[in-house]
């Protein structure tokens, strides 16, 4: 099905919606304290998936929830998914409330050059020429970053690869935003709902005991965190790839512009150094991108007009 302007339109402003929210993160997360980060991440999938079971109900989707539960080529991918959700969702809120918005912001800066990694050692893909500058040219941040920090950007590395991990998993399943992501919080929510009644019992847990803002906001993790999912899952479908990896930057870009300045974190020389490569790669990474994508778009126009000629 082809699609239309208005389509386009829709979906431009349902992608740019998405990633805003995403990029808004940082501002999010802090406001939940004295919770620790792992409480945090507990509610997150929790809330989740409370709000799934409603967006399932709203949208009559419990029979194809049902239908993938009773599937195990379905239910291992998304498994796994879900392990490597929550490894990236708890190394993000760890982030952002310990003093390390830049780097999380470098995480994602590098998420689309991981993927292509992912492609290589996972899939066997071949890279093209331009390609392999920009991973080279990833490669020589990360160590530049490394130096600087005086250790590897963990939290940037975790962020990147399990978010390439989990697009590679989600795409292996094929399935809509509103029924995967149930499945992946079924599986969670016994784990987080456990955790969150051992802190009860040790005495340690927020919910509930530092005000009524805090619980609604702890309640408000499901929300935000699946709203920019059924954004971006609408957007996805009336998007070309390209137009949606150039969106993806619009996170990053954020994150990185409230770790310098609402957050305050230090910038020196060598590490103003790393980030500029990594944005020279992404640079290249885009360029080749979308000269690749118009020289297909060619090719096939080509095709069609010698076959309606024939």
């Amino acid at each position: 099905m082809a699609t239309t302007n208005s389509d386009s339109k829709a979906g431009l402003i349902y992608g740019t919606a998405a990633y805003l929210c995403w990029g808004f993160f940082p501002l999010y997360w802090p406001l939940l304290e004295p919770a620790s980060a792992y409480e945090v991440l507990a509610h997150r999938i929790v809330w989740t998936f409370v709000f799934c079971l409603g967006l399932l109900t709203i949208a009559r989707k419990w029979g194809a929830f049902r239908a993938i539960i009773g599937q195990r080529r379905l239910m291992v991918p998304l498994a796994l998914a879900s392990v490597v959700i929550t490894i990236n969702w708890g190394a993000f809120i760890w982030g952002v409330t310990n003093g390390h918005v830049i780097e999380t912001s470098l995480g994602y800066f590098i998420n689309p050059l991981m993927t292509v990694l992912l492609g290589v050692f996972v899939l066997g893909e071949s890279l093209r020429r331009l390609q392999w500058v920009a991973v080279g040219l990833g490669i020589l941040a990360v160590v530049v970053l490394t130096v600087d920090y005086g250790r590897p950007p963990w939290v940037a590395l975790v962020l990147a690869t399990s978010f390439a991990t989990y697009g590679f998993l989600k795409k292996r399943a094929n399935l809509g935003t509103i029924e995967a992501l149930s499945v992946e919080t079924t599986i969670l929510t016994p784990f987080a709902i456990a955790f969150l009644v051992f802190l009860g019992v040790n005495g340690t847990l927020a919910f509930g005991h530092e005000g009524a803002l805090n619980t609604v906001l702890l309640m408000g993790t499901g929300i935000v965190t699946a709203i920019p999912l059924l954004m971006f899952g609408a957007a996805a479908i009336r998007l070309s790839l390209t137009t949606i990896g150039i969106l993806q930057y619009l996170g990053p870009i954020l994150q990185f512009i409230f770790g310098l300045t609402i957050f305050g974190e230090h910038m020196g020389t060598a590490r103003w150094i790393g980030f500029v490569i990594v944005w020279a790669a992404l640079v290249i990474f885009t360029y080749d991108a979308m000269r690749t994508r118009r020289r297909a778009k060619r090719t096939a126009d080509e095709c069609a007009a010698e076959s309606t000629a024939i």
